[in-house]
């Protein structure tokens, strides 16, 4: 959703026209001191939207960032995305000094980001390749399939692996197996 279709549905909420105006000067003049030119600025005839180069200009105005930045990071299909995955859709369309800052700063602080990614272990070794076997059937690997649908009255199937030959052996069973059923 673009800059402009924000402003039609009354999503961002500007106190009035003229103040709206003197945020999109300031930011012009913040830009303007880093040395970025003129040149780069432009009116679009048909959104009457501020552009720098292709991206829309947003003022520093923390509503209307804060409406942007929702519309990419808590809108359901984008799915709370990270730092890194909302500020780049974001850095597509719109221009805002200041902006890498606070979308950090506002998924720093989300809430279901921060109760979604907490990581409560040690960090994962790098994988080791297990040891070539010595031979067929010296080294096996085993799982069950389970809840399938019931054939011959048996819902899983045991899965034998040859881990040097690759051969396998499907044997059905049923879910409720014990470990004394399978020694047998």
């Amino acid at each position: 959703m673009n800059f402009q279709q924000l402003i039609k549905q009354d999503e961002v909420k500007v106190e009035s026209f003229s103040n709206f105006i003197d945020s999109i000067q300031k930011a012009l003049w913040q830009e303007l001191g880093k040395g970025k030119s003129v040149q780069d600025y432009s009116l679009d005839s048909s959104s009457q939207l501020l552009l720098f180069k292709d991206w829309v200009v947003v003022p520093n105005d923390p509503t209307i960032q804060l409406s942007i930045l929702q519309k990419h990071h808590d809108y359901p299909l984008a799915g709370h995305p990270g730092q890194e995955k909302t500020l780049k859709p974001v850095k597509w369309d719109f221009h805002c000094s200041g902006m890498t800052q606070f979308i950090k700063y506002y998924v720093s602080s989300c809430q279901q980001c921060s109760r979604n990614n907490n990581i409560h272990h040690k960090k994962f070794e790098f994988l080791r390749t297990l040891p070539i076997p010595d031979g067929p059937w010296s080294c096996l690997s085993m799982d069950f399939i389970t809840q399938l649908l019931l054939s011959n009255s048996f819902d899983s199937i045991l899965v034998i692996v040859d881990r040097f030959s690759k051969m396998a052996v499907f044997i059905p069973t049923t879910s409720s197996i014990t470990s004394l059923h399978f020694s047998h």
